[in-house]
């Protein structure tokens, strides 16, 4: 059964101070990583990019599949819904993902889809592990939030294409604000699957990200086993 994907890259960046889809990584644009972990996955058929012109001009969308573009709009609801009237031929599920997260991995993708397939909706997400603190109107420490079952979401996030249709509809005609694909679903009633993710898959958002980002990359390359020795301080 065919599953879709969209990758929103409408914004403009203005935190950044230039336009963070387009930054360098590791040799290619911030949202080219992105595109082409799609590109990679088993489980995607088609891709729609949401972005202006001049930026999908830069990226390389290769051929083993079709990708569109589409503009998107100033809210990132808006700029989904565009990606879903783009999409020629309506799939059986779609699959929604942040460009500005370039540390998607093909296998992971597939790993949401097929759980969507098996939930009816799926999204990568990873468990909060620091502690929290809710604070006073003058940033005092006030108290702690458990965090037992906290999560951080990310992307991708997976859904049946009639009802991420159909929620957003729902939404926006009762003016719900959304900040997320999930919730939109929930909006409807359908509950989400959240898929551990055990990588950061960060969303660029200030220019320091892409230094932690190129670093999680290059480690990332590096072989699995590490090398024998010292390897946590432990011998001297």
């Amino acid at each position: 059964m065919s599953c879709a994907a969209i990758i929103v890259a409408a914004g403009r960046g203005r935190r950044m101070g230039f336009d963070k889809l387009l930054a360098p990584l590791n040799g290619k644009p911030v949202l080219q990583w992105s595109l082409d972990a799609f590109l990679r996955a088993d489980e995607i058929s088609s891709i729609v990019v949401v972005t202006d012109e001049e930026r999908f001009g830069r990226l390389d969308p290769g051929t083993s599949k079709p990708v569109l573009r589409v503009d998107g709009s100033r809210e990132r609801f808006l700029s989904v819904v565009r990606g879903l009237d783009a999409i020629p031929e309506p799939p059986v599920y779609v699959a929604v993902h942040d460009g500005a997260r370039p540390l998607i991995l093909p296998e992971q993708i597939d790993q949401v889809v097929k759980a969507t397939r098996d939930e009816g909706a799926a999204a990568l997400a990873r468990r909060v592990t620091e502690t929290l603190k809710k604070s006073d109107e003058n940033d005092f420490a006030h108290g702690s939030v458990p965090r037992e079952r906290l999560w951080v979401m990310e992307t991708p996030q997976a859904f049946r294409f009639k009802m991420l249709r159909r929620a957003y509809r729902v939404t926006e005609s009762r003016r719900i604000g959304v900040t997320d694909d999930v919730s939109a679903a929930k909006a409807i009633g359908v509950a989400t699957k959240l898929i551990e993710n055990p990588r950061p898959n960060i969303k660029i958002t200030v220019p320091r990200d892409l230094d932690l980002v190129e670093a999680m990359l290059k480690l990332r390359e590096r072989p699995e086993h590490p090398p024998t020795g010292d390897v946590d301080g432990e011998n001297g």
